[in-house]
């Protein structure tokens, strides 16, 4: 495939934009090469600047679940920007989005919109803090919840340590309230709560971590970490960021038949639209201004046209046989990939829960936490992904993220791209 064209925006781009990109994922440095710029997109496909075309596994991170440029989205959506597109004050819609998320998730009884998924964790965050009085928070290696400060910390020597900054910029005092564990490792949990109890918050993870790649929570997992945080009076909190409306329509929780006592949200609730959420039980949700002493607000937040979007994203995935369907087909997709294993003798681990799917490049056996997911061959998975991409097919450009499916993938979308994939992987 010919990119002139993009690289002559990119070069353009890093003139007046850091990294050229406006979200460093984007600049395709982890495997190598330049970014494609997209002009458009159709269901399962997107078209880059150069005309070339790519079956879309990305699908604007998440959100484009029922494919891209979809009429169900587009049209109620075109109707209302004739009345405008952003008021500053209530409407209707954003109750009813509401309502849609509160009846989806039994955990839920009252909703907050935001405009991004980093600003709903921030403030389920400071709601927690406000709520319980306490100032430290528990949050898990390979989980990412948005670049809030709080958020933006690694561990530090040990296996249930308090934080360090992993940005520059993040003051070092932010750090020390945040104690990060590895994920699916129940005991440094509880020798941290049996310890700090009194101290901690609340406890925050995805449910099911997709921003290492895809990683499965361990039997019982789940269930033990709302045990001993119920036990102990600290906030959980549930990132279904990605999960949300994605695994199932209830997101993680209904799968495994938890209730966190908050939920953020974002991604699919705008259709494509800029949007995040927090949500969870009345009695913490009335401690947010105006009525309790929390403050959060935003200019744009419950935005009509990304309220709109949202509203009518649900309502199409409330027809139970889409979750079914992605499921068959990311069925289809790891079957694939693991026979192409087989029979190229690529060391490959594939998790996936429904329409995730992450390919790691590894001869560990099981990719289970973010040390496993660090010890995966990045290099390989360059090669793999730039292989990928001269063969039509647009995966996630890092080895630690999640791939997604959405309704308008069809059979021949998958079996054209194990077709490019067992091409690749011959030469990996």
């Amino acid at each position: 495939m010919k990119h002139a064209k993009s690289k002559k925006y990119f070069k353009e781009a890093k003139k007046v934009i850091p990294g050229g990109v406006n979200s460093p994922v984007r600049a395709f440095k982890a495997v190598g090469g330049c970014p494609v710029f997209i002009d458009k997109a159709k269901g399962a496909y997107i078209y880059d600047v150069d005309g070339n075309k790519y079956i879309d596994y990305v699908l604007s991170w998440g959100p484009m679940i029922l494919g891209h440029a979809n009429d169900k989205i587009l049209k109620p959506v075109s109707r209302l920007l004739k009345n405008g597109t952003s008021f500053g004050a209530p409407t209707r819609r954003e109750v009813e989005l509401a309502q849609l998320v509160a009846k989806a998730y039994p955990s839920i009884e009252k909703v907050r919109l935001t405009s991004s998924g980093t600003e709903a964790a921030m403030s389920a965050i400071r709601l927690a803090r406000g709520y319980t009085g306490r100032d430290k928070i528990i949050k898990f290696e390979g989980c990412y919840h948005g670049h809030y400060d709080s958020l933006l910390v690694k561990a530090g020597s040990g296996a249930a340590t308090f934080g360090v900054p992993s940005s520059a910029g993040v003051n070092a005092s932010f750090a020390k309230d945040t104690i990060t564990l590895p994920y699916n490792d129940l005991e440094s949990v509880k020798k941290v709560i049996r310890k700090e109890k009194n101290k901690i918050a609340c406890l925050i993870l995805e449910p099911i971590p997709a921003n290492m790649g895809v990683v499965l929570p361990e039997r019982n997992y789940l269930k033990a970490l709302r045990k001993i945080t119920e036990e102990n009076d600290i906030i959980l909190i549930f990132d279904e960021v990605i999960t949300g409306f994605r695994v199932a329509l209830g997101g993680a929780q209904e799968i495994y038949n938890i209730k966190p006592d908050l939920t953020v949200l974002g991604k699919i609730i705008g259709g494509g639209f800029p949007i995040g959420a927090f949500a969870g039980k009345a009695k913490i949700m009335n401690c947010l201004s105006p009525d309790g002493s929390v403050y959060q607000a935003g200019t744009l937040s419950g935005n009509p046209i990304a309220v709109e979007a949202g509203i009518n994203t649900i309502k199409a995935l409330r027809n139970k046989k889409a979750y079914k369907q992605l499921d068959r087909k990311g069925e289809l997709f790891e079957d694939g990939l693991r026979k192409i294993s087989d029979r190229t003798g690529t060391k490959i681990v594939i998790n996936r829960f429904g329409s995730l799917l992450t390919v790691f490049f590894t001869t560990q056996g099981s990719v289970k936490n973010y040390a496993d997911a660090a010890k995966c061959d990045a290099a390989k998975f360059g090669k793999y992904f730039g292989g990928m991409l001269d063969q039509g097919v647009y995966c996630a450009p890092s080895q630690f993220e999640a791939n997604f499916l959405s309704v308008k993938h069809t059979v021949k979308d998958i079996e054209r791209t194990l077709e490019a994939a067992e091409k690749v992987l011959m030469g990996v």
